[in-house]
């Protein structure tokens, strides 16, 4: 079944979502048994996409999200296709890389995985990846924090428990690879934090359920510490990545 959380929210996704890490794309392509083609399923607006593009021949991007797909950055070396995570429209033994960022929660894991193997080249790489809160400030954390527990917490479905645990509990039927530690990191004024705390699926529901947006009564909370400054975000991310 597709859990479509972002359709309404495509072009905010697009503009407010984080970057990853170049170091990230590097060390993935570097594992891969050739740079042929890569598949990042659930691509969303494209970022891993567009990242993975520099050291593949090609990368073929899906979304089960017409309008996700709609606002994905266009680039030579990428293919955007309309397609859900479990029935991926690719040949076996095709894929050098499977790569699946912020969205293996919202996948029937299993059925994923299998596929994943399906279409994988002999040696290639399955590599999942997630983030949670930001660290910024520890004023501010404990404020983003109560606002992501207490505030819009009821309203995370159940699959964000996957997030919080840095996908460590889930079964991982790859042959694992031991990565160094990567972060995203960010400069980002108050008004671009809050756009990317509008794009959170809680936040979304919070809405949908109250027909208000809370974000401003943080976004006054923050104020006093944040105010006009540029201040680094980071989000320290969790990746599995395993040889099938």
């Amino acid at each position: 079944m597709f859990r479509d959380h972002f359709s309404g929210v495509a072009a905010a996704y697009a503009a407010f979502r984080p970057q990853y890490p170049a170091e990230l794309f590097a060390a993935l392509a570097h594992a891969a048994p050739r740079r042929g083609t890569a598949w990042d399923c659930a691509t969303g607006n494209g970022q891993a996409a567009v990242g993975l593009a520099p050291h593949f021949e090609r990368v073929i991007a899906t979304d089960g999200s017409a309008a996700q797909l709609a606002a994905a950055q266009p680039h030579p070396r990428v293919r955007y296709l309309c397609a859900l995570a479990e029935t991926a429209p690719l040949a076996a033994g095709s894929i050098d890389l499977v790569a699946t960022a912020q969205s293996l929660h919202w996948f029937e894991i299993a059925r994923f995985f299998a596929e994943a193997r399906r279409v994988l080249a002999p040696g290639g790489i399955v590599a999942a990846w997630c983030y949670g809160l930001a660290e910024i400030d520890p004023a501010i954390d404990g404020e983003v924090h109560r606002f992501y527990a207490d505030t819009v917490g009821s309203y995370w479905p159940p699959q964000r428990a996957l997030v919080e645990t840095g996908y460590r509990t889930v079964a991982f039927p790859f042959t694992e690879l031991v990565l160094p530690p990567f972060a995203i990191v960010q400069e980002l004024t108050l008004a671009a934090f809050a756009g990317y705390v509008r794009t959170w699926s809680a936040t979304q529901r919070y809405v949908a359920d109250r027909g208000r947006d809370p974000v401003p009564d943080l976004v006054r909370a923050l104020a006093p510490v944040w105010g006009s400054a540029t201040l680094a975000v980071r989000w320290p991310l969790s990746v599995r990545a395993g040889r099938g």
